[in-house]
């Protein structure tokens, strides 16, 4: 078993390698960093994996040490509106959440990383798959039914072919002229031979009136994303 395929440690335990499993974040100016802040400490309190370790890219780097939540502070040069296709396959962990700064986690992540015992990628769906935007075509045609992927919430294993997929599409968004990262990601995941499995919406919950849908047996919310945690904190 190779260090990308070694089980993410459970509550209490540590990882069979170094740096097994980590949650990243990419953000700059004050209210971003804020809210990766406030992001990280909701890792801290309920993922639920005493080793996992947290690494962010800023601009602000003082600040975020400040924070102490951040096991590492990594200073973002030149940094853009989607700095995170520069910095997702230069992660330090051998399996990797990222997490958009508007995040917060809810419950536990342990069977959540399990999930790259088999599979290469895991993102939940565009929750606005009939917004034009969201099939608008770069270079493919592809049928409506393959929707764009989310890119807020992305967990994923540190394999050549992985960072190779990533690197494309870095290459991809600064070439194509797309504003949104999806559009090239949804069409490079068509095309690539990844195994990737389609998280389900509870792990990457964009609305506060899907939360209040659901009943206990349906869904148990784990990581909430949400503009207002950005803007004014916890959504009410």
């Amino acid at each position: 078993m190779d260090n990308a395929s070694q089980p993410c440690p459970t509550n209490g335990s540590e990882p069979k390698g170094a740096d097994s499993c980590g949650v990243i974040y990419i953000a700059t100016e004050a209210p971003f960093v804020e809210a990766a802040i406030a992001s990280a400490q909701s890792v801290r309190t309920n993922a639920g994996i005493a080793s996992l370790k947290v690494h962010i890219w800023t601009n602000l780097e003082c600040r975020c040490r400040d924070a102490g939540l951040f096991d590492s502070v990594e200073g973002l040069a030149n940094p853009h509106r989607r700095s995170k296709v520069d910095c997702l396959s230069r992660t330090p962990f051998q399996r990797t959440l990222y997490l958009d700064a508007d995040t917060r986690v809810i419950g536990s992540l342990v069977d959540l990383f399990r999930v790259l015992d088999r599979f290469d990628i895991a993102m939940a769906h565009a929750h606005k798959r009939a917004n034009a935007n969201s099939r608008r075509k770069w270079q493919l045609e592809l049928p409506a039914a393959f929707s764009q992927f989310n890119g807020g919430v992305i967990l994923y294993r540190r394999t050549d072919k992985v960072l190779t997929f990533l690197e494309a599409w870095r290459e991809a968004f600064h070439t194509a002229g797309c504003r949104k990262d999806q559009v090239t990601l949804r069409e490079l995941v068509w095309a690539s031979d990844l195994q990737v499995y389609v998280l389900p919406p509870e792990f990457n919950v964009r609305y506060k009136k899907v939360v209040e849908t659901w009943d206990e047996e349906e869904a148990v919310p784990t990581i909430l994303h949400m503009r207002d945690f950005v803007s004014r904190g916890v959504p009410k």
